[in-house]
């Protein structure tokens, strides 16, 4: 998974948003998901959050653990498997021939106006 010993965590993927429940900001990461910081600003909450990944990081190394690579610094070959059932394979598969193209980009059209 990881490659570089320490990544910066600037480059991980974050998104700060607003708790009722709490009543204060939630920083989370998406590629830690277990975890999360709150804080009564947009700010503290990143930071906070980034301070702790920094010893979570620091702790998984000490460990011996696999550091997950952040998302922008990940190869992707813009090909994924789908799995959909027989019904749904026929219906896309007459849709896309109704509006006179490939399946393939029938439904990646159909994903970009998701």
């Amino acid at each position: 998974m990881q490659t570089d010993p320490h990544p910066e965590v600037s480059h991980y993927t974050y998104r700060v948003t607003w708790s009722a429940q709490d009543n204060e900001f939630v920083a989370t990461c998406a590629e830690f998901p277990s975890l999360s910081w709150l804080a009564s600003s947009q700010i503290e909450a990143l930071q906070g959050l980034q301070d702790l990944l920094r010893e979570v990081i620091a702790d998984m190394e000490e460990q011996g653990e696999p550091v997950p690579q952040p998302f922008a610094e990940r190869s992707y070959s813009g090909k994924f498997n789908l799995r959909v059932g027989e019904s749904l394979h026929r219906e896309l598969a007459i849709q896309a021939a109704e509006d006179g193209m490939s399946l393939n980009q029938y439904v990646l059209r159909k994903l970009r106006a998701a």
